[in-house]
């Protein structure tokens, strides 16, 4: 058995080094070193608070803060690497006069053989930090609901400070919160992001740019809207011989207003009471204007901002006319004879002609035969403090039925003759 197993023993020992051999090859061909690159790799910048201490701010160029890696390693060790094992960083204590940092690359596995990075360096814009108060405003976007305007806006905020690179920061030029309102028909409040803008109104969105808070809260009113008419009552009287024609103009009649739905439910319409408007002595057409806002209720306001709240009024005035006219006597009716008595015209006028005042415009439409006249005993009695009316011929007041604005220049009496009755 010894022999048996010595028998040949240097070619057995050239095959096992020749296995061992074979077995090396074949685990070198199927491990030997491979390369995998891993993309967008964050560069973390490091020590960035000496900057701060300088007074400095940075911004990083053309996102050279992001490397592809190249890793080379054995097949088994590359495929247990994943981008958390990679770091990558750039050491701001070795930032260059030409504003560069140098890349560094390491890779959380003793077995890796090289790292390298697609860039070397991070480059960076340094300046001056600078900060600077900007105003803050707001603009609207969309149309509220049918019915409804916006009422007053208020933000918590009218300044906001922001600080960055000098060349940065002098480009602002304000902030603003975009409010969207559309189809809004109650009060809204809200938390809105805060935008900058440069003197051309085109937004910055600059990272290296900080706000001191990013949002700003904003309370928006909204209002419902109603359309009353404007009415308008005046006091005195126009100077001797001159009339009010009884047209009034107003400029607007209608006046949108709004306030809540509560409050202009008892919005019917805005009246300028007569103290406002005086037209004593008047010998003209009188033009006021007259401020509404005045006279709007509480919690009520104009609808339209465009509109200052004016009124124009005109109480159109008229010289006075006359015109002389013919009072058929049928048409003259004797009423409230007293019990006992009969009454008729004396004498035998079939007409009667008077003096008529008024203006122009009615005095011309005015038809003769639809003159009627009214002659009331027992007022004229009382008047005269008459209790008991004997027989005989007295003369009477007649009360014409003018339209209003016309009368009689001298009041217009006529004979009448008192007889017992049967």
């Amino acid at each position: 058995m010894r022999k048996k197993l010595f028998h040949n023993w240097g070619l057995k020992l050239a095959s096992l080094v020749l296995a061992i051999i074979l077995w090396f090859l074949v685990v070198m061909a199927f491990n030997g070193p491979q390369q995998k690159t891993f993309r967008n790799i964050p560069v973390d910048l490091i020590n960035t608070e000496l900057f701060e201490q300088e007074n400095k701010v940075y911004e990083i160029l053309d996102n050279t803060n992001y490397v592809n890696v190249s890793v080379i390693a054995p097949s088994n060790v590359l495929s247990q690497i994943s981008e958390s094992d990679i770091t990558v960083t750039a050491d701001v204590n070795r930032l260059t006069d030409i504003s560069t940092i140098p890349i560094e690359v390491d890779v959380n596995s003793s077995n890796v053989i090289s790292s390298s990075s697609s860039r070397e360096v991070v480059r960076l814009n340094v300046e001056d930090k600078t900060n600077k108060n900007v105003p803050l405003s707001y603009v609207t976007e969309g149309e509220v609901a049918d019915g409804y305007i916006v009422g007053n806006v208020a933000l918590d905020l009218t300044m906001i400070e922001i600080s960055g690179p000098a060349s940065a920061v002098n480009d602002v030029q304000s902030a603003r919160v975009n409010v969207n309102v559309a189809n809004a028909s109650s009060s809204l409040s809200a938390n809105m992001e805060i935008h900058l803008y440069d003197q051309d109104g085109d937004e910055i969105t600059k990272e290296s740019i900080r706000k001191q808070t990013n949002y700003v809260r904003v309370s928006v009113e909204v209002l419902a809207t109603k359309s009353v008419p404007v009415y308008v009552y005046y006091s005195g009287v126009p100077a001797r011989g001159y009339l009010t024609t009884g047209e009034i103009d107003t400029d607007p009649g209608l006046v949108k207003v709004a306030g809540t739905a509560a409050s202009l439910l008892g919005v019917s319409n805005i009246t300028i009471p007569g103290e406002m408007i005086d037209i004593s002595h008047a010998e003209e057409d009188v033009i006021t204007s007259v401020d509404i806002q005045e006279l709007l209720p509480d919690n009520v306001r104009l609808a339209d901002s465009s509109f200052n709240g004016n009124v124009t009024v005109t109480i159109h005035v008229e010289p006075e006319s006359e015109r002389r006219v013919e009072i058929s006597a049928d048409k003259l009716s004797i009423i409230n004879v007293p019990d006992g008595l009969e009454a008729e015209l004396a004498g035998n006028a079939d007409s009667y002609f008077v003096i008529i005042k008024g203006l122009t415009g009615s005095l011309s439409e005015l038809s003769e035969g639809a003159i009627i006249g009214i002659v009331d005993v027992e007022a004229w009695m009382k008047k005269q403090e008459i209790s008991t009316l004997s027989p005989g011929s007295y003369y009477i007041p007649v009360d014409l039925q003018l339209a209003e604005g016309m009368e009689p220049r001298t009041p217009m009496t006529v004979y009448v003759t008192i007889r017992r009755a049967g």
